[in-house]
């Protein structure tokens, strides 16, 4: 019994000594329990043996959908990124051939990811490895040095990644290089080339802390990317320099004898142009003022490309450009953080599909821009926007994506969202510059604001 006593004034007294800096002290605990109310063991039961979204779900918004699109582009073969995080590369990749589908009528092409995922993941791990280089002199918990250690390669991106590979290495058709078990499934293979460039990254820096020569580091960092593109090509497969195809039509049938292409040809052939200065990137990002340009810095294509440059915007303006280039049949690049209030078997995200507030007897009030500034919310997956439904005033009820999760997903693979989601849940739009009113191309060739890679609404699509 002395022994109980003894221990409990021990615990007590431990529990005070913590709470000196801000811990729970016996007092503080006290209150807490005070206001709590008996627990309705109906609903704890229901709660500890169900998923969360099942229970919260509102009843009054689980109805039929209306799948009715005024405005709508036309449809095209669903993709799947599978086990990766290349959404913004499926997402990209639709765009370029849903304009050649428009531009030629009756011709369809089915684009490798896994071609320019190759290309990707070797400027990714040239980023990561020059990156070290250039600041081996700051010490190692420096926060632009851990910025490539601890992310060294990854699979994300955004369109301004498709346009600056596909320029550069070109294209090729999905069966010349098709998908890997790697491509699809990208955990394993990816960690282990990140093991490999964080290993080399040591290796460089002690270089440069030995004083080395500029030519002998770079000469051992182009050995270092040789053995990664040897890891690319064993998971990912070998790109192709030149390879023979025929354009098919919607029937599946071959058009005209088959030719022989390079990337770089064939690039010419779906896309006929540069894309680089055709398009902007629009941004909301409610934090910080609108109408000006922003420069994200060590974007992840830095050396070999551009910094992710866009211009941040109100929601009306964004609205105004989608709904004119959908109009003209075209479709856009854009990303959203799809897993807030996204009802998956329906394909349909709303922000009333659930009552989480309801459930646990309390709210969720953060807007926008608090929920962006907190981390808990940003742009974490890119989709392909193909349509719209306008009210009589010419305002949108409701859009439509093309998502890259399977025909079986969702709506026949797509999904459907209120404006009222898209508005709070919607990030990123590539739009044609052809849509762009004159204001907002002045101000995306205003000087850009340089912003940190580590900012929560820089994490890239995936």
């Amino acid at each position: 019994m002395k022994r109980t006593v003894l221990w409990c004034c021990l615990a007590v007294a431990q529990l005070a000594a913590m709470a000196q800096n801000g811990g729970i002290s016996q007092e503080m605990l006290r209150e807490i329990q005070k206001g709590q109310q008996p627990v309705n063991r109906a609903i704890a039961n229901a709660i500890a043996a169900n998923n969360i979204n099942n229970l919260a779900v509102n009843h009054q918004n689980a109805g039929a959908l209306d799948t009715y699109f005024s405005v709508e582009t036309k449809s095209q073969t669903i993709t799947d990124q599978k086990s990766s995080g290349r959404c913004w590369m499926f997402s990209g990749l639709n765009v370029l051939r849903s304009d050649f589908a428009l531009r030629t009528d009756s011709l369809t092409v089915e684009l490798s990811q896994a071609y320019l995922f190759f290309w990707d993941q070797l400027e990714k791990a040239n980023l990561m490895l020059q990156g070290v280089i250039d600041t081996a002199k700051k010490p190692i918990d420096d926060q632009r040095v851990q910025f490539f250690f601890h992310h060294p390669i990854g699979d994300g991106g955004t369109f301004c990644g498709v346009a600056d590979l596909s320029e550069k290495y070109g294209l090729v058709p999905m069966e010349v290089m098709p998908e890997s078990y790697s491509s699809d499934n990208t955990s394993k293979a990816s960690s282990l080339v990140a093991s490999k460039l964080r290993e080399f990254g040591l290796e460089l820096r002690d270089m440069v802390a030995q004083g080395k020569k500029s030519a002998d580091i770079n000469s051992r960092k182009t050995q270092m990317l040789a053995q990664i593109y040897k890891m690319l090509q064993l998971t990912i497969g070998e790109p192709p320099a030149t390879f023979t195809y025929a354009f098919k039509g919607k029937d599946g049938k071959a058009l005209a004898p088959a030719k022989e292409y390079t990337p770089k040809s064939f690039y010419q052939e779906i896309v006929g142009q540069q894309l680089n200065g055709t398009f902007i990137m629009a941004m909301n990002d409610p934090r910080r003022p609108y109408y000006q340009t922003y420069e994200v810095e060590y974007d992840r294509h830095t050396y070999d490309g551009h910094n992710w440059k866009y211009v941040n915007l109100p929601m009306d303006d964004i609205e105004e450009m989608a709904i004119a280039q959908l109009k003209a049949g075209r479709k856009l690049y854009s990303s959203y953080d799809v897993g807030k209030c996204l009802d998956r078997q329906r394909g349909y995200a709303d922000t009333e599909n659930y009552d989480y507030g309801a459930l646990f007897g309390t709210t969720f009030g953060m807007d926008k821009a608090q929920r962006i500034a907190t981390f808990d919310s940003g742009s974490t997956h890119a989709m392909t926007l193909t349509a719209v439904d306008l009210d009589d005033e010419g305002k949108a009820r409701k859009w439509k994506v093309e998502n890259s999760w399977g025909a079986a997903w969702g709506q026949k693979g797509c999904l459907i969202m209120t404006d009222r989601w898209f508005r709070e849940y919607m990030f990123r739009l590539v739009v044609d510059k052809q849509f762009v009113p004159e204001k907002i191309l002045k101000a995306a060739e205003t000087k850009p604001v340089m912003v940190m890679p580590e900012d929560p609404l820089f994490l890239p699509d995936e």
